[in-house]
């Protein structure tokens, strides 16, 4: 759910930055414009990819290439040293959150007990909140300094939590059974359940 955070943060921050980004770099209001539009638009792209990014790839590659994506562009964004530059990268990070906010609750829904599936998969929505709330944080604390870059920056933290935990975690066992690939997918359903009797989920999610 950490995702959410990003989409959260890097569509939030935006707001404080381009107060001073637009003192440094002198801009007028079609440039302001495109700086805080082309995240909109990267994920516009992003999302339209992302269904046929996670259907071929999985969902948890998919967020991996995502969190790939956050940090390159995050970096970039923070050291550009022209508009054209902060406006490129910060398309480029739209297309990281449209892949992120289609495959990471699709990612929660497939791996989730059914019980606990609405609560988890609506964790998804509060980190955009909380990501949000941070962003708006960050500006605050650095707003005494004008440091804009830093606040782009900050954005490279949870991208890294993101990417560390993905490490850890198992491929989505339906994405597995829908690639033929059963016995596999069984086995990580047991250790997402932290049982072996797991055969009523599995030919549920097997017919499904």
């Amino acid at each position: 759910a950490i995702a959410g955070m990003l989409f959260g943060y890097d569509t939030g921050v935006i707001s404080g930055a381009i107060l001073f980004i637009e003192k440094d770099f002198s801009l007028s209001p079609v440039h302001v414009g495109a700086v805080v539009s082309a995240v909109l638009l990267g994920a516009l792209l992003g999302s339209s990819l992302s269904g046929r990014v996670t259907d071929y790839l999985g969902r948890r590659k998919a967020l991996v290439i995502a969190c790939v994506i956050f940090i390159i562009a995050s970096v970039g964004s923070a050291l550009a040293p022209s508009i054209a530059v902060l406006i490129c990268f910060r398309l480029v990070l739209g297309i990281a959150i449209g892949i992120a906010s289609y495959s990471a609750p699709l990612y929660l829904a497939e791996v989730s007990p059914a019980e606990i599936r609405g609560m988890l998969v609506s964790l998804n929505q509060l980190a955009i909140t909380i990501g949000i709330v941070l962003s708006y944080l960050v500006d605050l604390y650095f707003s005494s300094t004008g440091e804009w870059r830093w606040m782009l920056g900050f954005g490279i933290l949870p991208a890294v939590i993101l990417l560390a935990g993905l490490t850890i975690l198992p491929e989505s066992p339906r994405w597995m059974i829908l690639k033929g690939m059963r016995d596999e997918a069984k086995t990580v359903l047991k250790k997402l359940r932290n049982s072996a009797n797991v055969d009523r989920e599995f030919a549920s999610m097997a017919s499904g």
